[in-house]
């Protein structure tokens, strides 16, 4: 069972040490199974994770712009996977792979245009919608069906009586399942329960020493958002209680592995910015948590290694015992969460932001890529002429990225070799995106 939300970053759960949150059913399930600390979204923005997710490819790959992007039905996807391993695959919630077009922002499609069925993914059982971001009016298609279902009430709430209900009453009770819950919150419009909300508006929050704001009134705007955000999670964290309570209630705990994991962060104010599609910590760092009940020695454990979005697929197949019948540039991690290996063969991993059709949007006019290690990460920026050095960050002393040391004689030899890991890894997948030469490197450029 995957449990996918939609712009959860890592430090707003008390399991990764948040100050003002409580989030007691995450929490749980990390100490029954295994919690990664550094975990990575490749590319920190909703539609390339979950191309990513379905596909295991890099979207650099295919060129996948962070919106407006349709997934083509030849990809093999992950329930391709598991359909021929005999699972009944069933996905529930947000889908995000069509394309986006009409389904924000028109009153007329008003988030009721229904994912084409052979856009769907080929997920056996389909309870879906492209996306709506308004998650007190949420309507959500069964199948082919083209008529809209209303979620009454709040959408994690809706999505998750949705699973609990199908697997009940309505699964295959002679085959295994794979079941994807993909709700939106705590996706901005930062809405939540009514009451729930009030009581975290009224709450006074400590702030990291990283936020910032060009005024009193952005400020007061930031602080406001995070309460609310903060209102969302503690809803997330109920519903992971209720489907905890649930597998154990109907006998399936001891037979379902339970991933928790978000698309990407939030930046709530931190650097002066919100949103998502930054190389900081609180954009690509995601909670994961994998909870295998056949492995209870592993209770507790946690892994430090930094992992990413393309590790997802082959891990995913790796815990039910299977192997995707392509070649994938992501790593099964099954021997590290299984307790097989100590740590990973590999120095770190890739980041990147590959593409903005948004005119004006941040990252239209130029992009960047960077190399996350255990403790230190690099990054480049720059446009189809080629990328330069922009940041390095010491993760270890300087957790909140708040001094960038790209200038450091001191950190010389660290920033060169981390620009080495960054370009090897660019072309052995092949990246499009053009390197310009740095620290006796010659360079990246595919084209020639």
């Amino acid at each position: 069972m995957i449990l996918l939300c939609d712009q959860l970053r890592r430090q707003a759960l008390s399991i990764y040490g948040d100050p003002n949150i409580h989030t007691p059913h995450i929490d749980a399930l990390a100490a029954r199974g295994v919690c990664f600390q550094n975990a990575c979204s490749t590319y920190p923005i909703c539609v390339p994770f979950r191309f990513t997710l379905m596909t295991g490819l890099y979207a650099h790959a295919r060129k996948v712009p962070g919106i407006e992007y349709r997934m083509s039905p030849a990809e093999r996807t992950l329930a391709d996977e598991f359909n021929q391993a005999g699972y009944e695959t069933i996905y529930i919630g947000k889908w995000h792979l069509d394309g986006g077009h009409g389904r924000m922002g028109s009153a007329l499609a008003c988030g009721r245009t229904p994912v084409r069925r052979e856009h769907q993914g080929r997920w056996e059982k389909w309870f879906g919608f492209e996306l709506r971001n308004a998650p007190f009016d949420t309507y959500y298609f069964e199948d082919a069906e083209p008529t809209p279902i209303k979620i009454e009430g709040y959408q994690t709430d809706g999505l998750f009586d949705i699973g609990m209900n199908y697997l009940e009453q309505g699964r295959d009770e002679e085959r295994p399942f794979c079941m994807v819950i993909s709700v939106e919150p705590p996706h901005d419009p930062f809405e939540a329960p009514a009451a729930l909300q009030r009581a975290w508006e009224q709450r006074a929050i400590e702030l990291p020493e990283n936020f910032a704001a060009a005024s009193d009134e952005q400020r007061d705007r930031f602080i406001l958002d995070r309460k609310r955000y903060y209102a969302m999670v503690e809803n997330l964290d109920h519903n992971v209680g209720r489907m905890s309570e649930f597998l154990q209630g109907r006998g399936l705990a001891d037979d379902t592995v339970v991933v928790f994991l978000s698309d990407h962060g939030e930046l709530g104010g931190s650097h002066g910015l919100r949103g998502k599609q930054w190389p900081y910590e609180e954009s690509i760092g995601i909670p994961v948590v994998v909870c295998d009940p056949r492995r209870p020695e592993r209770a507790g454990a946690l892994i430090a290694d930094p992992i990413c979005t393309e590790d997802f697929f082959p891990t995913l197949l790796g815990l039910a015992g299977l192997q995707s019948s392509s070649t994938l540039p992501g790593t099964d991690l099954t021997p590290l969460l299984h307790g097989q290996i100590e740590r990973l063969e590999r120095a770190g991993v890739l980041l990147e932001f590959v593409a903005e059709l948004r005119g004006g949007a941040i990252f239209h006019d130029w992009v960047w890529r960077g190399f996350r290690t255990a403790r230190f990460k690099y990054a480049v920026r720059g446009d189809k002429f080629g990328a330069e050095p922009w940041q390095f960050f010491d993760l270890e002393r300087d957790p909140q990225e708040r001094v960038n040391l790209l200038a450091s004689t001191e950190h010389a030899e660290e920033i060169a070799r981390h620009h080495r890991l960054l370009c090897d890894r660019m072309i052995a997948t092949a990246d499009h995106f053009v390197m310009a030469p740095a620290f006796g490197c010659e360079g990246v450029n595919m084209w020639e």
